[in-house]
């Protein structure tokens, strides 16, 4: 059985253009949410053009939103002083059907061993949050984060994640959703983590595969094992991405000398490549226990997702038949 899913892609839009989804100015000239909400309009624009209902925001969608040393800058200052466009979008993206998520950046660890940076960390989330609940998003719209730093120590680093999400408020804790990552924390990490906190799981396909010991749990298994951690009127977030495959020439200098020689070198099994497979595309959706939403996390965003329908329609009709489309489009 084919179960219903959607494609989405995260913050970039490569299409028309090119259009940009965030006020990415520095702080000296005046960056703020109000021009980052004008882009946004723009973007809305596109992803009913293009049929889209699953879109990931920027981190940087509130500039210097919990910057220490920024105050004016404050996120919910930013919030306030927007708050009728902010209605507005909002209500336009409820229009349209849209699912909005944000994944804040590496930077963001609440299990850090530095309480300062759980501290940073935990107000990024707080931030995420806010915007989220401003644009009147529903219970489906995640704060996608990683468990973080293994420091050396496993059950003191999954320790620190729970201790941290427990300082969250109620609305924070009800967004998060938690991704498996292709370093230390795999999917049976995520799932403890979920025991212990109730936190939603992102499964990431392709992290999966390439964590080390992945073997131990098949993705079709972990893939309902994180299903089950979503409520069920919300339909689960999964991300998806092939590796990078290509060869590379890199530029090295000859001992001794002072020329320089072109080297091959061979791809690593953890980038992302610029489209998805086609075929990872299919496994995912043959191993899907239900509904999906599927962010594409490819390099060429907009145009993977449409790359990805126009190989389904050739080579799996039942599968491209199977995406919900909106009749707005």
């Amino acid at each position: 059985m084919t179960f219903p899913y959607r494609l989405g892609f995260p913050v970039k839009v490569l299409g028309a253009g090119g259009l940009a989804s965030a006020d990415a100015r520095r702080w000296q000239s005046g960056p703020h949410l109000s021009r980052s909400l004008e882009l946004l309009d723009a973007v809305l624009d596109h992803l009913r053009a293009i049929d889209v209902t699953v879109f990931r925001l920027s981190s940087q969608t509130i500039p210097y939103g919990t910057h220490p040393d920024l105050p004016q800058l404050h996120y919910r200052r930013q919030l306030d002083e927007c708050r009728e466009r902010l209605d507005a979008l909002g209500a336009r993206a409820r229009a349209q059907g849209l699912r909005l998520s944000t994944h804040p950046g590496q930077y963001t660890v609440i299990n850090s061993a530095d309480p300062g940076l759980t501290a940073r960390s935990v107000a990024d989330l707080e931030q995420d949050t806010a915007l989220l609940d401003a644009l009147g998003q529903g219970p489906e719209a995640a704060v996608v984060v990683h468990v973080g730093g293994l420091y050396g120590d496993r059950p003191s680093a999954l320790d620190r994640w729970a201790r941290a999400f427990e300082t969250l408020s109620p609305s924070a804790q009800a967004r998060l959703a938690l991704e498996n990552d292709d370093g230390p924390f795999g999917v049976a990490d995520v799932l403890e983590l979920h025991r212990r906190t109730g936190v939603r799981i992102a499964y990431d396909h392709h992290h999966h595969r390439a964590t080390a010991g992945s073997v131990d749990l098949p993705p079709a298994d972990a893939l309902a094992a994180t299903y089950r951690t979503w409520a069920p009127d919300v339909r689960p977030k999964v991300h998806l991405s092939s590796p990078r495959v290509d060869l590379e020439l890199v530029d090295r200098k000859v001992p001794g000398t002072r020329r320089t020689e072109h080297v091959p070198v061979a791809p690593k099994l953890t980038p992302h490549a610029d489209f998805i497979s086609p075929f990872d595309l299919v496994d995912l959706l043959r191993s899907a226990p239900g509904p999906l939403d599927i962010m594409l996390e490819a390099k060429a965003k907009d145009l993977a997702v449409q790359h990805a329908r126009a190989a389904l329609a050739r080579l799996f009709p039942d599968l491209a038949a199977a995406e919900e489309r909106s009749a707005s489009a």
